[in-house]
């Protein structure tokens, strides 16, 4: 008696450990499901493509300081070598060489240095401008996916609970059919409906697991398929302010507007710094001289000045003046163009979303309960006796249809959302 205790102790030691594992690994492959501002910032501070263009930012920012640099003085030391005594006849190496030192400095004048200088900011504002503009596209692209996925995950739900409602039917037309009140062939074409269902759940498996696979590729993330979840709402919404405010949104908030408007400043910038350029730049100089092979002994050391003046005669830098004068209105025109853009941008983008309201309504407040309602009316009378098989397959089947419809609308409506807070600049959909 004593050793079936130990062996019963035994056993049940094991069972608990045993238990105790299974439960640590499923806490350490479980990981909890994302949200749409969590996938945001994970996708901020690791994708290589953002990552990559603030470093073309920092380098930007580095120019500014190159910009500024002044011009670099020159020294130049010249020797004139020995010479011949000649009433005695020999060489003296040391006694006549002349030593000259020479510094020199060119002076930049018209504020050169100040204009390269703003002409440096203007580009790191633009660069940081197009990459907010980068990161616009790219949040874009990641929405989309998430909400596809989310679309997945919605459409997988629905099938498998289309499986298990038509489970339970399978189920009492096997009871009917054992109590004689259903033909073999009826039940047969209900219960080999059914791999119908098991294929349109490997399908929504699929087809989620390849949505996770793409938003794990933006994301830069290595997580396991099976171990990474999103989670958000997946529903709509009907209030939808006028067009007019978006308009109005999107010209104060699209990076690329901004950044058109920006590079007319710094063609501006880059006209009157061609100016500058075509003017003369004087080069100051000063020197020392130790000549010692003068007889006058007041003459051996002297100082000296000069000021190198170039004659713009020919050159006057008109090419670039006229060049940075034409690239002033190109950046006009090419703003004028990207306003229109944002305009048909919204536009676009407005009329999705309040088309797909207008269909998500009927179906939300009537078609989704009529196909109900249908679908369990026509499934009762079945059961009792008091419609056809065809009558009951074609309610699941429309049932099925106005469901998957349903979603489908709905992920539309969240990507039409998303492409209008794309087309506007910032979230004006959540």
């Amino acid at each position: 008696m004593n050793n079936l205790k130990a062996v019963f102790s035994r056993s049940i030691g094991q069972m608990f450990f045993a238990a105790l594992l299974l439960l640590g690994s499923a806490g350490a492959y479980a990981q909890q499901a994302l949200t749409w501002d969590q996938v945001k910032t994970k996708f901020e501070a690791a994708n290589p493509a953002l990552q990559a263009d603030q470093s073309n930012v920092d380098e930007l920012k580095a120019e500014e300081i190159t910009a500024f640099l002044r011009p670099n003085p020159e020294f130049t030391l010249s020797s004139d070598g020995t010479q011949l005594v000649p009433h005695e006849g020999y060489w003296r190496p040391t006694s006549g060489t002349q030593v000259q030192p020479n510094f020199s400095y060119l002076h930049e004048r018209d504020h050169k240095r100040e204009l390269r200088l703003e002409t440096a900011k203007e580009s790191t504002r633009i660069g940081g401008t197009l990459h907010e503009d980068l990161e616009r596209n790219l949040l874009f692209s990641l929405h989309s996916a998430f909400v596809q996925t989310l679309e997945a995950k919605a459409v997988l739900e629905l099938a498998r609970a289309d499986l298990e409602y038509y489970d339970k039917i399978i189920s009492i037309s096997q009871d009917r059919f054992k109590a004689g009140d259903l033909a073999q062939i009826d039940l047969d074409r209900i219960e080999l409906l059914r791999v119908q269902y098991e294929s349109e759940i490997e399908t929504a498996v699929v087809n989620l697991r390849t949505q996770k696979i793409q938003l794990l590729q933006l994301l830069d993330d290595r997580t396991p398929v099976d171990q990474f979840d999103v989670t958000g709402p997946f529903d709509f919404s009907t209030d939808l302010k006028p067009l007019d405010n978006f308009h109005q949104i999107a010209l104060d908030s699209r990076p690329d507007l901004s950044a058109a408007i920006q590079g007319i400043e710094q063609a501006r910038t880059n006209h009157k710094l061609a100016i500058a350029n075509g003017s003369t730049d004087p080069t100051f100089g000063a020197w020392y001289t130790y000549n010692p092979s003068f007889y006058n002994p007041y003459a051996q050391q002297t100082l000296g000045l000069s000021v190198n003046i170039p004659l713009r005669i020919f050159d006057r830098n008109q090419g670039e003046k006229k060049r940075t004068l034409i690239d002033i209105d190109r950046s006009q025109q090419f703003t004028e163009q990207t306003r229109a853009q944002v305009f048909s941008d919204v536009d676009s983008a407005y009329e999705q979303v309040r088309s797909s309201i207008a269909l998500l309504v009927p179906y939300r407040d009537k078609y989704k309960d009529q196909a109900t309602r249908v679908r369990d009316t026509v499934t009762f009378s079945y059961q009792h006796g008091g419609a056809s098989l065809m009558d009951f397959l074609n309610a699941q089947s429309d049932y099925r249809v106005v469901q998957l419809a349903y979603l489908q609308l709905i992920g539309s409506y969240l990507t039409a959302a998303s492409q209008l807070n794309l087309a506007v600049g910032r979230e004006v959909i959540p």
